[in-house]
């Protein structure tokens, strides 16, 4: 018997490099498989997509993405193409032969992977029989009225079959590598093992089915994990076969990976499988040359918010812009997965913790969260048009003001201030003033709902009594739309939009990563997430003092509804008593942990479940280490030497402390110093070990 290949992650033109030449890369192919490839339904397409770029510079022209054909996502997404690889071809061209539409193509997506896609409908005759198939080697049946699920056997049944195909063009060299997502595209890995095909499989699993059905219905989800009588609460909800194909992919696979350390616990019950590696979700992070651009960045997209508030809050501005902050959140309307109840509950708190101080602070918080809508509300256009209307008439007025002072001043004369308005402006203005009269409050909402009775925000809402009223301190503005540059209310993208924004708060009861606080972190914006969610627990992880770097962390998994409410009511008030030079210090320290969520680093996870994968598949060619799993221990950015602008309360023992104290932290902290330690703390991506030769490890040693 040889020796087994030895597995060790050193690259050579952008491609891994094994130890063992007789085996050259260009015989490894590796396929990603998705529902979400080209097609965007949820955070799967964002992990896929910008992914793609560091998977491409290591694979090169042996990436390629699996997914479903719809057209108009391929006419504005793909630009087609001939298939490099031979093998390819000739598996597609006989899946075409037998009646089956097969698309190749470019993404147009940074690093442009290759993308295979098939036709759901050209191939819905075979769904009976296929259906039949996969009873035979499950027996999993699929109702008839559920298409979503029998859209994942058409589309697994197909990737199996370009599999076999392929496979069996390339004789019995083991160099395939595929891997799954999800349950919509597991059932090709199912069929892929009952065939015995040489396919090395991995399966990730983003949330569990089941998890987020218990959830959404405010079940005590994690404290009772090993409570639940599994089988009943799937068919409870009528997701038996569902859970079933997602329970199978797991036990399935050769190897088996989720996003968080929160998922992994979870799907250890849920799913009965504990992960081989977690593999954290990155974004390709991209740098600017000026070290604070970042920070103007935020001054400009604040400015255009502030343009919002001034007519959405017309009559009743009487607040100071200067001394408001924005919070917002931002996602699906899952109202208490996402922590939207929690929110509002501890923004009351807050509003009347502003209001005993006598806090000079505003605070105007967004939700963004899309719901079924009419059309704009009348009111909150009308204010954008009374504050346009105001700003053509101070624009007027002072072209004629400027005008005249310019002529005065050319004479050598002081101009007679009383004079230089004359009556028609003195009424231009009044009516000006008179048209910003209001005789109802701002609404809470930019639009009309539908069904709003029953719209647990606005429910919420109403039984907390927060209506935008003079006397509130906490202004609430539903936008129950995705932002867009092109809306007439908000003319912002989500990412300006952030950018503007002071704190994002995700407070998720189950949320297995949360890219919406990862998004804010690499833009500078500090967030609020909780220790349910798979980024709270990376960071916690990853970070001695979160809350010095902008990462405030409520305890959701060991403290009581109430309690926890408490807790981020003390971390939205902390901030609110943040001097703007300590928010500044906030936004750098949050920019730099930009670092731990960038591609470059976290795709050592999935290069680690590659190799773990060949080495299961094939032990008498490939062979790992036991402990060559990749460790985040020691990752870790230290508490900042300088007291850290941290919203803790305890910090001060009066909302108005010194200015004298500021000024103390100020003389503390160096940015650049701050920022060299941080940079040192990023290590260079991993080494998998390699074994001596002539040393081998049983299958069941290269668990986790």
């Amino acid at each position: 018997m040889p020796l087994a290949r030895s597995l060790s992650m050193t690259s050579l033109n952008g491609l891994p490099q094994w130890e063992d030449e007789d085996l050259p890369v260009e015989d490894l192919l590796l396929f990603e498989v998705s529902w979400e490839v080209t097609n965007k339904v949820g955070g799967i397409y964002t992990v896929i997509q910008t992914k793609a770029k560091i998977t491409a510079d290591e694979w090169g022209e042996n990436y390629f993405l699996i997914g479903p054909y719809f057209e108009h996502n391929v006419k504005t997404q793909v630009e087609a193409c001939e298939p490099p690889n031979p093998a390819v071809k000739k598996a597609m061209d006989i899946m075409k032969s037998q009646g089956c539409q097969v698309f190749f193509g470019r993404w147009l997506i940074e690093g442009s992977p290759y993308v295979l896609l098939f036709d759901i409908g050209s191939a819905a005759w075979n769904l009976d029989r296929w259906k039949g198939e996969f009873w035979d080697v499950s027996n999993i049946g699929i109702p008839f009225h559920d298409r979503e699920a029998n859209d994942a056997v058409i589309f697994g049944s197909l990737t199996a079959w370009f599999l076999k195909e392929l496979s069996s063009q390339i004789d019995d060299k083991p160099n395939i590598i595929a891997h799954f997502h999800e349950w919509q595209a597991g059932v090709g890995l199912i069929l892929s093992r009952s065939q015995k095909l040489p396919v090395a499989t991995i399966f990730t699993t983003h949330a569990t089915l089941l998890g987020r059905y218990l959830c959404a219905a405010s079940i005590d989800f994690y404290n009772n994990l090993d409570q639940f009588d599994i089988d009943k609460e799937a068919g409870e909800r009528q997701i038996y076969h569902r859970y079933c194909m997602e329970r199978a992919s797991v036990h399935c696979a050769h190897v088996f990976t989720t996003v968080s350390q929160i998922t992994a616990i979870e799907a250890e019950h849920m799913l009965k499988r504990n992960p081989d590696v977690v593999t954290p979700n990155g974004l390709n992070i991209k740098k600017f040359s000026a070290m604070h651009e970042f920070q103007n960045l935020h001054s400009m997209y604040k400015a255009r918010i502030q343009e919002f508030i001034r007519g959405h809050f017309y009559g009743h501005l009487d607040f100071s812009l200067e001394k408001t902050l924005f919070f917002f959140i931002a996602g699906r309307y899952e109202f208490s997965n996402k922590g939207a109840d929690m929110f509002l509950e501890a923004l009351s708190r807050l509003n009347f913790l502003l209001r005993v101080h006598k806090s000079d602070v505003t605070v105007v918080v967004f939700f963004i969260m899309p719901a079924k809508t009419n059309n704009f509300n009348v009111e909150t256009l009308k204010g954008q048009a009374v504050r346009k209307q105001l700003w053509d008439t101070a624009q007027s007025v002072k072209e004629k003001f400027g005008k005249k002072l310019y002529n005065a001043l050319l004479k050598g004369e002081i101009p007679d201030l009383n004079k230089i308005l004359d009556r028609d402006d003195i009424t231009i203005m009044k009516r000006a003033i008179f048209s910003t009269q209001r005789h109802c409050l701002p609404p809470v909402t930019t639009h009309n709902m539908i069904d709003d009775g029953n719209d647990p925000i606005l429910n919420t809402i109403r039984r907390i009594g927060l209506f935008n009223n003079r006397t509130d301190r906490v202004k609430v503005i539903l936008h129950p739309e995705f932002l867009s540059s092109t809306s007439p209310l908000l003319p912002l993208d989500y990412e300006e939009f952030v950018r503007g924004c002071h704190l994002g708060v995700f407070p998720s009861y189950y949320e297995p990563w949360g890219y919406t606080p990862a998004e804010c972190t690499v833009m500078g914006i500090p967030s609020v997430t909780t220790n349910l969610s798979g980024f709270g627990c990376f960071m916690q992880e990853h970070v001695a003092d979160p809350a010095a770097y902008g990462i405030y962390i409520v305890d959701r998994r060991f403290r009581s509804p109430d309690e926890s409410c408490n807790q981020l009511t003390q971390f939205l008030y902390g901030f609110c008593q943040q001097s703007r030079r300590q928010r500044i210090i906030q936004r750098n320290r949050t920019e730099r942990l930009s670092d731990l969520l960038d591609w470059r680093y976290l795709g050592r996870y999935y290069m680690h479940a590659r190799h773990l994968a060949l080495s299961r598949t094939f032990p008498d060619k490939f062979e790992m280490e036991p402990s060559a799993p990749p460790k985040t221990e020691g990752f870790r950015y230290p508490r900042p030497s300088s007291v850290p602008p941290s919203p803790s309360v305890s910090q001060h023992s009066s909302p108005h402390h010194s200015e004298g104290e500021d000024e103390d932290e100020d003389e503390r902290y160096d940015e650049d110093e701050e920022a060299e330690r941080d940079r040192q703390n990023i290590k260079s991506p991993f080494s998998l070990g390699v074994l001596p030769q002539g040393k081998t490890k049983q299958h069941g040693e290269y668990r986790n």
